[in-house]
């Protein structure tokens, strides 16, 4: 059993209400603002409109700007995230090369570009070397590391972050100068704007 002049009972003296931790360098503990939920939300806001693709939600934010409306106060929100990896081909370690020097060859070229300008004979020879030089080491870099894999990763893919769909939010207050704007706007196919209070 701790006594009350342990450690324990002097590292609970710093502390509000029997709480587990001491209180830091700026005094006591509080509790902290909000719901526990995260950041405080700004001011309310409601969806205008959902859109199936981002070119059209933009088209709107774009038509309420030219209308001097203060966009500022709006977001576009997509929802139905879906992470999507292209497979733009097998990869090599001879591809790996190439791609390594490729790389290397941009590194050497800076490099002598910046050896070159204080080169007082042929600058150009410099270039040259520092781009040859830097395309050998980077395909040499390439093909290794390709090859240390052990071919658990045989293709290269671009990857990127899709939405289902696309709202435009504007804030609570500014709900109906939107709305009335976006009734004047002239778009084929557009869907009927979304009355939802986020």
């Amino acid at each position: 059993m701790t006594s009350a002049s342990g450690p324990t009972a002097a590292w609970r003296s710093g502390t509000q209400s029997g709480d587990l931790l001491p209180s830091g360098p700026a005094g006591r503990l509080s509790t902290p603002a909000g719901d526990g939920h995260g950041p405080e939300a700004g001011p309310p806001t409601v969806t205008i409109g959902s859109y199936p693709d981002y070119p059209t939600a933009q088209r709107v934010v774009d038509y309420l700007a030219d209308n001097r409306f203060p966009v500022e106060h709006s977001a576009i929100v997509g929802t139905n995230l879906t992470l999507v990896e292209t497979v733009l081909g097998r990869m090599t370690t001879g591809r790996a090369g190439l791609l390594g020097a490729g790389t290397g060859a941009w590194f050497g070229l800076f490099i002598g570009l910046l050896f070159g300008i204080f080169t007082v004979g042929n600058w150009l020879a410099v270039i040259l070397v520092g781009l040859v030089i830097g395309a050998i080491w980077g395909a040499v870099f390439g093909a290794v590391a390709h090859a240390m894999t052990g071919g658990q990763r045989d293709f290269t893919s671009a990857s990127s972050l899709r939405a289902g769909q696309y709202a435009v939010t504007v804030d609570a207050q500014l709900t109906d100068q939107a709305r009335q704007l976006l009734g004047r706007m002239q778009m084929p196919n557009m869907p009927n704007p979304a009355a939802n209070t986020r």
